[in-house]
Order: structure tokens, then C-alpha cells, then sequence
């Protein structure tokens, strides 16, 4: 397999893109809406919004893929972002540089691939909006038009992101390193190193703003009997569409993290329990109003809550540990649903 050639100005390329602060971030809601929209226009397996690392490309966004990243070496994004325009492959197995990859020769086994790339406000190309798929096909001008504006959305909001949020989505300084050790890589949400790393700062947070803190602690239903049932490719797709709807159902702010195994927290800001109740109602819809799409076929999965507002001077765990009792009163009298445990007076 022929090795990718690097940009001629990738020391540039790789400095814009590591002070885009973008590279292990969790995922958001509206590139995840964009990737999905992609993947239902085009008919595709897989798209991703992948951002072209030193040694690897790292998927800001996808959807058809449980991987979080891959090596650059092996990467067809790794040349749509030498050119200008979209890079389209038919068919890899008659493309030279793409015959003998091991992404063609094995899983995903890739056969179309299309790649735009998205650059940061001083024109460096940073990553892709990409889609493949097992069988080989062309698109239409239409289709490739609609392609590229869709990448101008993908580039516009990660230029935007950089620019307004100042790292508002990480909270607290760190360097890469330490994020990456808070992110879990199937779900691309913060794990509970995030919750432990960033609880001070959502307390200060809804201090300022006159808030109370609210905590919700979910956990999906009959999950083992999803893994005993689809395998555990088929759980990992369950937990990965959890995490999307739970990023469409929560606000950007709102910090959501895998708990550990099917089980979820966040920490939101809310003005009363009420609308902490009915943000959680929300969550509650959002993961059972529609089937989820599995390889083997759609199934319909359902989450338990339980929720709780968080004292001036109490511990997150503490706040939590009433949460859990709300949820396993959930589980106990019938599942999916919401039960509210208010502090202790």
C-alpha cells in the first residue's frame, strides 16, 4: 500500500488544528444530527466528521462505525485533504491507492468513499466530512452538491465552535492527554473521571446563574438481555444511540457522562424540581419514542431515572447515591420512568 503523502504546509495544518482545541472533545448533538442527515441522504453505510491527527484520524462525529479513530497511514481522508475539492472512490479495489488497504481488504471493507475536506478559518485543511460504504456506486451531481454544502455546514459550525466558545465545552484546563482519559471511546461522552473533574465547576456554575444543580441517573432496561440477545456488537450499537439521544434530549451546556456500563449521569442547571423532573421526562422519551436501528433490525429500548436536586453543601456522590435509590424505585415498580427523591430537610 502505497504511504499518503503529507500536505506541504502540515506543520501549519497540524498547529491550526491542535489550537482549534477540537481533538478529543465529547461528541454534540448538532454534528451528530449532521451525520445522521448525510447518511439518510445519501444512503450510505458510515459517515464521519473526521479530523486528521499526526498519527491518526479521530471522528469528531460518526455514525456506522464503532470505532472512535484509526491510523492516519491506513486513512482515505489522509488524501482528501491534499486537494480542494471532494475526493470521490467509486470502487477501491480499482484504485491503486486504496486496493491493498486493509479498511478494503477487511472490515468495513470499503468499496465507495467520498471525502470533503473542512478547513479552519485560515484555510488549513484540519479533517473531512466523509461517507463509505461496502458497495461501489457514483453519485450524481446533485448528490455531490448537496455533499459539499453539507461539508460547508460541518466546517462553518467547527470554525464557529472554536471561535465563540472559548472551551466553554471543556470546562476546566487540560491538556489533551488528560481529556482523552475522560472520554470513553464508544460513546464518545465524558466517563466519570469528567464527572469527578468537572462537578466543582457545574456547582460554581449554578451558583452564579442563581440555579440549583439537578442530577439525573439513568440506566438502560433489560440490557443484559439486549447483550444475551444481539451480542455485544448489537449492546455497543444500543449504548452508542443512547448517547446520541441523550445529547439530542440535554442541552449543549448540560454535562452528560457514561457512568459505567449501560448506566448514564448528568448534571444539569434548573431552576426548581419541576423542570429538572421534566428535563428527565424528556431524556426518558427521547431514548424509547423510536426503535433503534441494530444491524440485526429495530428494537425498542427503554431507560429508568431516578433524579434528585443537589444541597449547597453536599458531596456529587451523595447527591447520587439518592438518585440511584429514585432509579432503583424505578426498576422496582415497572421501569421506564421517572422517579423525583428530594433532599433530605
Amino acid at each position: 500500500m502505497p504511504a499518503c503523502p503529507l500536505p506541504t504546509d502540515e506543520t501549519l495544518r497540524q498547529s491550526t488544528l491542535e489550537e482549534m482545541d477540537l481533538l478529543d472533545t465529547p461528541a454534540e448533538h448538532y454534528l451528530d444530527t449532521l451525520v445522521k442527515l448525510t447518511q439518510q441522504l445519501a444512503q450510505v453505510d458510515t459517515v464521519l466528521i473526521s479530523l486528521i491527527d499526526q498519527d491518526r484520524q479521530w471522528f469528531k462525529a460518526r455514525i456506522g462505525l464503532d470505532a472512535s479513530e484509526t491510523p492516519r497511514n491506513v486513512s482515505f481522508c489522509g488524501y482528501a485533504i491534499l486537494g480542494e475539492g471532494t475526493l470521490l472512490v467509486p470502487d477501491a479495489t480499482h484504485d491503486p491507492r486504496f486496493v491493498d488497504n486493509p479498511l478494503v481488504l477487511n472490515a468495513p471493507y470499503i468499496r465507495f468513499y467520498a471525502g470533503h475536506p473542512l478547513r479552519a478559518g485560515n484555510g488549513k485543511a484540519i479533517g473531512t466530512l466523509c461517507m463509505f460504504d461496502p458497495r461501489p456506486r457514483v453519485l450524481s451531481e446533485t448528490q455531490q452538491t448537496n455533499f459539499r454544502d453539507l461539508a460547508t455546514l460541518a466546517e462553518g459550525y467547527l470554525q464557529l465552535r472554536s471561535l465563540i466558545q472559548n472551551n466553554r465545552d471543556l470546562r476546566v484546563k487540560m491538556d489533551r492527554e488528560q481529556r482523552k482519559a475522560m472520554l470513553d471511546p464508544l460513546t464518545q461522552l465524558w466517563n466519570r473521571g469528567g464527572l469527578i473533574a468537572f462537578q466543582d465547576h457545574e456547582r460554581r456554575l449554578a451558583q452564579q446563574s442563581s440555579l440549583r444543580l439537578g442530577a439525573i441517573y439513568a440506566d438502560l432496561d433489560h440490557f443484559k438481555a439486549i447483550n444475551d440477545n444481539y451480542g455485544h456488537a448489537g449492546g455497543d450499537q444500543v449504548l452508542c444511540e443512547c448517547a446520541r439521544r441523550l445529547r439530542a434530549a440535554l442541552r449543549p451546556d448540560d454535562l452528560v457522562v457514561r457512568q459505567g456500563g449501560e448506566e448514564f449521569v448528568a448534571l444539569i442547571r434548573v431552576k426548581d424540581s419541576e423542570e429538572l423532573e421534566k428535563i428527565a421526562e424528556r431524556v426518558r422519551q427521547m431514548i424509547g419514542s423510536e426503535p433503534m436501528q441494530l444491524s440485526a433490525g429495530p428494537l425498542r429500548v427503554s431507560l429508568s431515572i431516578g433524579c434528585t436536586l443537589l444541597t449547597d453543601d453536599e458531596q456529587i456522590d451523595q447527591a447520587l447515591e439518592r438518585a440511584d435509590t429514585g432509579l432503583y424505585t424505578a426498576k422496582q415498580t415497572g421501569r421506564n420512568r421517572v422517579i423525583y427523591v428530594p433532599p433530605v430537610a
